[in-house]
């Protein structure tokens, strides 16, 4: 990944390709500044699907956008991305187009959680340290080279929508809906995951020979080694 602002702007805006935490959220954080809003990136340490105090690094990039009161601005949470801001408020619960969420303070400054199924569950801690763009570089250097990081070993698609959101790993399709039912399908083909990406998630693929491959693996589910 490119941190460059021109570079990420052609691959996401220009060329409809996906991205990250680091490159949806510097994105939105150049086009907040460029509407007069000031913008602070910060880095969270993620908690979601993870067991309660489980140490982990400071791998996600969220904002503090100073609105009418600071807020927490996150475009990058893959399914469950925010589709609001939150006031920096804590224990207070905040609607947003899909589940409620809330910030509670803790002991090394605050925590997100969000409103699934009846339970409270975390997705992040944050602090208020402000980042530099080196800092951003040395984690988004972990997470895309990582040998354990999961994003060098898995198709990872997520958009949400009016009403629900889209979940894509490897060759399983899952849409959340907002009252709480799941829908779940395997794709049986890697032209079945092309049309998916294509359609649910918007985005536009080349047309590489190779890319054609890898698809076929995930959907075959052989694909055990991440590219080179």
């Amino acid at each position: 990944m490119s941190s460059e602002d021109d570079s990420i702007e052609r691959k996401l805006v220009l060329a409809g390709r996906g991205g990250y935490c680091f490159e949806h959220n510097l994105l939105f954080a150049e086009v907040l500044r460029s509407l007069g809003f000031p913008v602070t990136g910060l880095a969270a340490r993620v908690c979601w699907n993870l067991p309660e105090n489980t140490p982990s690094p400071r791998t996600h990039m969220v904002l503090l956008v100073n609105l009418d009161t600071p807020c927490i601005a996150d475009v990058g949470f893959g399914g469950l991305t925010f589709t609001a801001p939150l006031r920096l408020e804590p224990d207070v619960v905040q609607e947003t187009r899909h589940e409620p969420m809330r910030i509670l303070r803790s002991a090394d400054g605050f925590l997100v959680q969000v409103l699934l199924g009846g339970e409270w569950q975390a997705l992040y801690r944050f602090d208020l340290q402000p980042q530099l763009p080196v800092d951003y570089e040395m984690a988004n250097w972990y997470v895309c080279s990582h040998p354990a990081s999961r994003f060098r070993k898995e198709l990872i698609a997520a958009r949400p929508d009016a009403g629900c959101r889209y979940a894509l790993r490897n060759g399983e399709l899952k849409i959340y809906g907002i009252g709480g039912k799941t829908e779940r399908r395997r794709l049986a083909s890697g032209g079945e995951i092309r049309r998916v990406l294509e359609s649910r998630f918007r985005l536009s693929l080349p047309e590489e020979p190779r890319l054609v491959d890898l698809l076929e693996m995930l959907a075959a589910g052989t694909l055990s080694d991440p590219p080179s």
